[in-house]
C-alpha cells in the first residue's frame, strides 16, 4: 500500500484524506515513531498511546488557528511529525535538533511550551479568555492532559476557574492509568471506577465543576473520536472529553511494561526488545546510591520517611517503597503537597527525606519558604537531576537551585562531590539536624565502584582542600569538581594550582575562603548551576565586602537557557568540561 505519511507535511494535507484512510495513517505514524525512537532514543510509550487522538485532533480542528496545548509534552511526538517536522524528527533531543517537548519558538503549531506537568488547562483557558476578549468567538482551545497530570493542584485550579466561565475550552483527559510510573490517588481510583461503569452517572466530579462531560470513549477508535470532536466543536462553554488509551499502544512489550518503555533507550523496532547494556562494571547512578542508602538508613531508624511526587522509579524511591511500604509515599504530581506533607511529618518528629528533581522543586518554592524554612523544620530535601541534564533540555535542567535556595534563611545547601560524600551527608542529616537541608546531586553515574563504605558523620559548613598550589586556587562545589581534578592532572604547571571542594554552599566556610584569598593571587569558581546568584557569586560578595584585591573568575551556567544535547555538549558550551578547563588553566599557567 502507498505510504501516506510521507505525503503529509502539515495538518492541511491531513484533512484532505478521506476518513477511511486514517487508520492506515495511524499505523504508519506509529511505525515511524517506533523506528526513529528505537535508533535515536527518547520518550516512546506516551506518544504511541495518543496516535489516533493526535490524528483526530488535527483532522477535526483547524490547527494552528485553533489552539492545541499538550500537557507535559512526552505525548507530542506524533503531533510534531504531523506539523511540518517529520523530515527532521530524527534530530529530536539532539544538539541543534528539534526539542523533545512542544516549544513555541520551534513551530506555530506548538502553542505553548511544556515540559513540566499540569499546565495545559490554565494555559488553554488563558488563551480562550483572551480570544473571547478579542472577539474571536469561533476559535477553539484544546488542552490534552494525562490522568496523572490532572491530579496535580494546578490542574484543579484551572478546572475550578474554567467552570465559572463561558470560555470556549475543551479539556481532553488522556486516561491510561500511568504517567511515568502508575498513577496513584483517590482521583485515579475514581477514574478507574468510571471506566468500569461502577460510578452512577450523577456522581460525576467533572459535571459538578460545570463542564459538559462526555465519555469515556475508546481513544484508539478513530471514527468515534472524530464524531465526538465534531460534536464538541459546536458545544459552547467549557467541555470535558474522557478518552481511554493504552500507553505504548502498537508495541506489545511497551504495552506490557509501560514503566520501562516510557523512555526505553535503543531497542529493536520489530520486536521491541531493548538492546542489552553491560553495566556491571560501571559505578551506579546517583539516584540508585540515594535509594539504596535511604533503605540502609531506614533499617537503622524507624522514624525515617520517604516522599516523592510521582517519580518513584526515576528517583529510586522505589527501593524504599518496596522495603518499607508504610513509610514511603508517592503523592502523585503534587510537589507543593509533597513539601508541606514532609513539613507536617517533620513537625511530629519524623526524619523525612523529600526526594524531588531539582527542576520540579521550583514548583513548590513557596512551600519550601513558608512551610519548611520559616518554621525551621528539619526536612531533608534530596534534589535529583541537579545541574545540566542533557537531552531533556531547558525545561528540565536543575541549574537554578543554588541561586533560588541560597536566599532562604535557615536552609542548609549541600553538594557532595561523589557517591560516598552523598551517603555521608544523608547519614549526617538523618542523625539529627536542627534545620532543613537540601542535598543536590546530578543525573547519571559517578566514578566510584566501591561506594558502599561505612557511614561517617560530616561537619557541616567545612570546605576540603583537595590539592595545594602556589598561585591560583580553584573553588568548586558538587560533582563538577571531578572535571577540575581531571583537568588539573593534565596541565604542565599544575603546581601553581590549589583545588578546594565546598560540600556546603550554605553555610559557606568563610574561614577557608579568607585563607584562600590571602594566599592566592587568582581565584576561579566552578559550579554546575547558574552563575548569577550562585556559588561563585557568594565568593564575590566576600571579596567585595573585605575589599580584597583579588582576581576572580566565575564559571558555570551563563544567563541563558541551555538547549538540549548531551551533558558533555552542554558543559562544553558553558566551558566547564574537562577540555575547556585544561585550556583555561594553561592560559593562566602561561601568564
Amino acid at each position: 500500500m502507498e505510504n501516506m505519511l510521507s505525503k503529509i507535511y502539515n495538518p492541511t494535507d491531513l484533512r484532505k484524506l478521506p476518513e477511511n484512510q486514517l487508520p492506515q495513517l495511524a499505523k504508519e505514524l506509529r511505525d515511524f515513531i517506533i523506528d526513529i525512537v528505537s535508533k535515536k532514543e527518547g520518550h516512546l510509550g506516551a506518544s504511541l498511546g495518543v496516535v489516533e487522538l493526535t490524528i483526530a485532533l488535527h483532522y477535526v480542528f483547524n490547527t494552528p488557528e485553533d489552539l492545541l496545548v499538550w500537557d507535559v509534552g512526552h505525548q507530542a511526538y506524533g503531533h510534531k511529525i504531523l506539523t511540518e517536522r517529520r523530515t527532521v524528527f530524527h534530530t529530536n533531543r539532539t544538539l541543534n535538533g528539534i526539542s523533545g517537548f512542544p516549544k513555541r519558538s520551534e513551530s506555530v503549531y506548538d502553542t505553548f511550551g511544556v515540559g513540566h506537568s499540569s499546565t495545559s488547562i490554565s494555559a488553554a483557558l488563558g488563551m480562550a479568555l483572551a480570544s473571547q476578549l478579542k472577539g474571536e468567538i469561533n476559535k477553539q482551545h484544546i488542552a490534552v492532559i494525562g490522568d496523572a497530570s490532572i491530579a496535580s493542584g494546578m490542574a484543579f485550579e484551572g478546572l475550578n476557574h474554567a467552570g465559572v466561565t463561558d470560555a470556549n475550552l475543551l479539556v481532553i483527559l488522556n486516561d491510561n492509568a500511568i504517567g511515568i510510573d502508575p498513577s496513584i490517588g483517590a482521583l485515579k481510583n475514581y477514574l478507574t471506577a468510571v471506566k468500569e461503569g461502577k460510578n452512577p452517572k450523577q456522581n460525576n466530579i467533572i459535571k459538578s465543576l460545570n463542564f459538559d462531560y462526555s465519555g469515556p470513549i475508546d481513544g484508539h477508535d478513530l471514527p468515534k473520536l472524530i464524531s465526538e470532536l465534531e460534536r464538541l466543536k459546536l458545544v459552547k462553554g467549557p467541555k470535558f472529553l474522557h478518552v481511554i488509551t493504552t500507553k505504548g499502544k502498537g508495541l506489545q512489550l511497551a504495552e506490557e511494561d509501560q514503566v520501562k518503555y516510557h523512555a526505553p533507550g535503543k531497542f529493536d523496532a520489530e520486536t521491541g526488545k531493548i538492546h542489552p547494556k553491560d553495566e556491571s562494571h560501571l559505578p551506579p547512578k546517583y539516584q540508585d546510591v540515594f535509594g539504596h542508602t535511604l533503605v540502609e538508613l531506614a533499617k537503622q531508624n524507624e522514624k525515617i520517611i520517604g516522599i516523592t511526587p510521582a517519580m518513584p522509579t526515576g528517583s529510586s524511591m522505589k527501593y524504599m517503597m518496596d522495603a518499607f511500604p508504610k513509610r514511603a509515599f508517592d503523592v502523585g504530581i503534587a510537589e507543593q503537597h509533597a513539601v508541606t506533607l514532609a513539613a507536617g511529618m517533620a513537625s511530629q518528629g519524623m526524619v523525612v527525606f523529600c526526594n524531588i528533581y531539582s527542576t520540579f522543586l521550583q514548583r513548590a518554592y513557596d512551600q519550601v519558604i513558608h512551610d519548611v524554612a520559616l518554621q525551621n523544620l528539619p526536612v531533608i530535601f534530596c534534589l535529583d537531576r541537579a545541574g545540566l541534564v542533557g537531552e531533556d533540555g531547558a525545561t528540565h535542567h536543575g541549574v537554578f537551585d543554588i541561586a533560588y535556595l541560597n536566599c532562604i534563611p535557615n536552609l542548609i545547601i549541600a553538594a557532595p562531590k561523589d557517591e560516598i560524600e552523598l551517603r555521608n551527608i544523608m547519614f549526617t542529616a538523618s542523625e539529627g539536624i536542627s534545620q532543613p537541608i537540601a542535598i543536590r546531586y546530578p543525573r547519571g553515574r559517578g566514578e566510584i565502584i566501591n561506594w558502599q563504605q561505612p557511614f561517617e558523620k560530616i561537619e557541616i559548613g567545612i570546605a576540603k582542600k583537595l590539592k595545594k598550589g602556589t598561585k591560583i586556587s580553584v573553588l568548586s562545589t558538587g560533582t563538577i569538581g571531578t572535571n577540575v581534578t581531571k583537568a588539573l592532572a593534565s596541565i604542565e604547571n599544575e603546581a601553581l594550582f590549589s583545588h578546594y571542594h565546598f560540600p556546603f554552599i550554605k553555610p559557606l566556610d568563610e574561614v577557608a575562603i579568607n585563607e584562600i584569598i590571602q594566599s592566592h593571587e587568582v581565584l576561579i569558581t566552578i559550579e554546575d548551576g547558574v552563575i548569577k546568584g550562585g556559588f561563585g557569586a557568594q565568593i564575590n560578595s566576600i571579596i567585595a565586602s573585605e575589599n580584597y584585591n583579588t582576581t576572580i573568575l566565575n564559571l558555570g551556567i551563563p544567563d541563558s537557557f541551555i538547549e538540549h544535547g548531551t551533558v558533555f555538549e552542554q558543559q562544553h558550551f558553558c566551558k566547564i568540561d574537562v577540555q575547556s578547563l585544561i585550556q583555561l588553566f594553561n592560559t593562566f599557567s602561561d601568564d
